[in-house]
C-alpha cells in the first residue's frame, strides 16, 4: 500500500510539473509574440508603441494563458489521467472501478461511459469463467464418483445376483454416456465459442432435417405417448447442416423431455419476410419467468431439469450456434400451458 501512494504522489507530482511547464512555455510564447510584434510595429508603423502597453498587453497574454491551460487541465488532461490509471488498475485485475460519466466535456464523459461498460462486462465474463470451471469440476465429479462406486459394488460379485449384477452395469454404462455426451457439448461449445468450427456451408433441405431429427428421438417420445402436430415447409437453406442439426435436435429432445405422459408437440416450419422461422410447442409445465433469461446460461439448470439428468449446456449450445449462424432464438410460456421456442433465420 506504501509503495502504491508514493507512486500516485510522484505521479501526481510529475503531472503538476507538466503542467507547470506548459504554463512557462505558453507564456514565453506569449512574450516572445508579444515582442515580436512590437518590434513590428516600431519598423512599420509611424506611432511609437510605448512600454506601459507592451507590459499590459504581455498581461493579458499571461492571465489569458494562464487560464486557457488551467482549463484545458482540468476538463481535458486530469481526465485522461484518470482513464489511464484506471486502466493499469483494471489490467490488474480490479473489475470494481468505476469513472465519473456525469460531469465534464461530452467526449470525456462518453470515453468514461464506454470504460464503464467495458468493466462491467469483463467482470461479468470473469465471473462466468469462473462459474464454468466450477460447474465443469461438479458435472464431471458426479457421473465419475456413481462409476467409482458401482465399480467398487462389482468387486465383490460373488456376493450379489445375476439381476443385481446387471443393474449395476447398466448404471455405469448410464454415467459413462452422460460423461461422454458432456465431453462432447463441452468441446463443441469451445469451438462454437472460439470461432473454430469449419464454415462447411452448403444447401440443404431445413424441413427433412427437422423430420430426421424427430424420426430418430422416436424411441423417447414414443414412450411416453406423445403425439406430433407437423407443418414444415418445403425450405432450402444454406448453412452448416451438422451444426443446425444439434439446434433441432436439442429443441425436440426439451420438449420430449419436459412434455406429460400422452402430451403433444406442435413444430411449425414457414417463411416471413425472408426468413426462416421454426416454432416448436410443448405442453410441460412451462418455464417461471424470472428463470427465462438464464435458460441459454452454460450450466444453468432448474428444479426440473436436475430430475431429468441434463447438464445445462443444451441450450447455451443452441443459442451459440445460433449466433454464428446469424440466427436468433426465443421463449415465452404459453397461456393454455407449456412453451414455446422460436428460431429464426436468415434466408440467403
Amino acid at each position: 500500500m506504501r509503495g502504491r501512494k508514493n507512486k500516485k504522489s510522484s505521479f501526481r507530482l510529475s503531472t503538476w510539473l507538466l503542467y507547470t511547464l506548459l504554463v512557462m512555455l505558453e507564456v514565453a510564447f506569449m512574450m516572445a509574440l508579444s515582442a515580436l510584434i512590437t518590434a513590428l510595429m516600431h519598423r512599420f508603423s509611424r506611432f511609437k508603441v510605448v512600454s506601459p502597453e507592451l507590459t499590459l498587453f504581455a498581461l493579458v497574454c499571461f492571465i489569458l494563458g494562464g487560464t486557457l491551460t488551467w482549463l484545458m487541465g482540468r476538463y481535458f488532461f486530469m481526465p485522461i489521467t484518470e482513464i489511464g490509471r484506471a486502466m493499469r488498475q483494471v489490467a490488474e485485475g480490479n473489475y470494481d472501478i468505476q469513472l465519473n460519466d456525469r460531469k465534464g466535456l461530452k467526449e470525456i464523459r462518453t470515453i468514461n461511459a464506454d470504460f464503464n461498460l467495458m468493466v462491467k462486462e469483463l467482470r461479468a465474463t470473469e465471473i462466468l469463467q469462473t462459474d464454468f470451471v466450477s460447474n465443469v469440476s461438479h458435472e464431471f465429479k458426479t457421473p465419475i464418483n456413481a462409476i467409482e462406486g458401482y465399480a467398487t459394488l462389482l468387486q465383490g460379485a460373488e456376493q450379489l445376483s445375476a439381476e443385481e449384477q446387471a443393474a449395476y452395469v447398466e448404471k455405469i454404462l448410464f454415467s459413462t454416456g452422460r460423461l461422454s455426451k458432456l465431453v462432447g457439448d463441452i468441446l463443441l461449445l469451445s469451438k462454437v465459442d472460439n470461432q473454430a468450427i469449419e464454415t462447411n456451408h452448403r444447401k440443404f433441405r431445413l424441413d427433412e432435417q427437422i423430420r430426421q431429427c424427430i424420426v430418430l428421438l422416436e424411441a423417447d417420445w414414443t414412450k411416453k405417448e406423445i403425439d406430433f402436430d407437423v407443418d414444415l415447409e418445403n425450405m432450402e437453406y444454406t448453412g452448416n447442416k451438422g451444426l443446425l442439426f444439434h439446434v433441432w435436435g436439442n429443441l425436440i429432445g426439451n420438449a420430449i423431455k419436459f412434455n406429460p405422459q400422452g402430451g403433444a408437440i406442435r413444430i411449425r416450419l414457414l417463411r416471413r419476410d425472408g426468413n426462416a422461422v421454426f416454432t416448436i410447442q410443448d405442453e410441460g409445465p412451462g418455464i417461471p419467468e424470472e428463470e427465462q433469461h438464464h435458460i441459454f446460461d452454460k450450466f444453468y439448470q432448474s428444479e426440473s431439469s436436475h430430475k431429468n439428468e441434463g447438464n445445462g449446456l443444451g441450450l447455451a449450445l443452441v443459442k451459440q450456434i445460433l449466433h454464428v449462424s446469424e440466427g436468433t432464438i426465443s421463449v415465452e410460456n404459453r397461456p393454455e400451458g407449456g412453451c414455446q421456442f422460436t428460431v429464426i433465420l436468415k434466408m440467403t
